[in-house]
C-alpha cells in the first residue's frame, strides 16, 4: 500500500506541479523548471496521498512524533494532510497513533495571544518538521528554530520534494542537529516521471 500511495502521488506531482519555465530560485539562481507542490497538496487526491506518503515514510524510518509542523504557507496543507492521514489510519488500525499539527508564523503576532506557533505546542514533545519542497532549506530551518525555541524536540525533518540544490540538505541537517532529514521524492524523480508519462 505504501508504494501504491507513493507511485500515485508521484504521477500527480508530475502532471500537476511540474512547470517548465525559467524560474528564479530562492537560492538566487535560476532554473528551467519549477515544482509548485501546492497544486498537488491542495487537491483532494493529491493532499490525501501526500499525507499518507509522509506518514508511511515516518513509519518506515521509525519516527514516532506527537506532532508535525512547519512554516506557513507551504507547510500548511502538508501538516493538515499528515494529521488527517494519521487519524484515518488509527480508525483502520486501532492502536495507531494520531498525530497533531502546528504551524509556524513567519513572525510573532503583534496582537491577541502573540503566538508564533499555532496549534500543538508542548515542551519536550518529539516533533517532525515538514514542508512541501526544499531548495535552500530556509523554511525548514526557520520552523526547526521556532519549534526548538518553544521547547519541542526535533526528531526528524521531512520534505515532499527536494531539489538537491544550493547546499540545502547540509544546512537543514546542521540545523536539525542529528535528526534525520528525509524526502519523499527528489526533483529528478518528478522530472523523470513527467518524461515517462508525457506523450512523445
Amino acid at each position: 500500500m505504501a508504494s501504491t500511495n507513493r507511485n500515485a502521488l508521484l504521477k500527480i506531482l508530475a502532471q500537476n506541479s511540474l512547470r517548465f519555465a525559467e524560474t528564479k530560485l530562492s537560492a538566487g539562481g535560476t532554473s528551467d523548471y519549477y515544482i509548485d507542490c501546492r497544486t498537488t497538496t491542495l487537491r483532494g487526491d493529491g493532499g490525501r496521498l501526500a499525507g499518507l506518503a509522509i506518514l508511511d515514510l515516518m513509519r518506515e524510518k521509525r519516527l514516532t512524533p506527537l506532532a508535525v509542523g512547519g512554516l506557513t504557507l507551504g507547510a500548511d496543507p502538508v501538516v493538515s494532510n499528515v494529521t488527517a492521514a494519521s487519524s484515518w489510519r488509527a480508525q483502520e488500525k486501532p492502536g495507531s497513533a494520531v498525530i497533531d499539527g502546528f504551524l509556524v508564523r513567519k513572525a510573532e503576532k503583534t496582537h491577541g495571544a502573540k503566538r508564533r506557533i499555532e496549534g500543538f505546542c508542548e515542551a519536550g514533545a518529539p516533533v517532525v518538521i515538514v514542508d512541501d519542497a526544499c531548495t535552500t532549506g530556509a523554511s525548514l530551518i526557520a520552523a526547526i528554530e521556532a519549534a526548538r525555541e518553544a521547547g519541542m524536540r526535533i526528531v526528524g525533518v521531512v520534505c515532499l520534494v527536494e531539489r538537491e540544490e544550493a547546499n540545502g540538505r547540509p544546512a537543514v541537517e546542521a540545523a536539525a542537529e542529528g535528526a534525520p532529514f528525509l524526502r519523499v521524492f527528489s526533483a529528478e524523480e518528478v522530472r523523470g516521471e513527467y518524461l515517462r508519462i508525457s506523450p512523445q
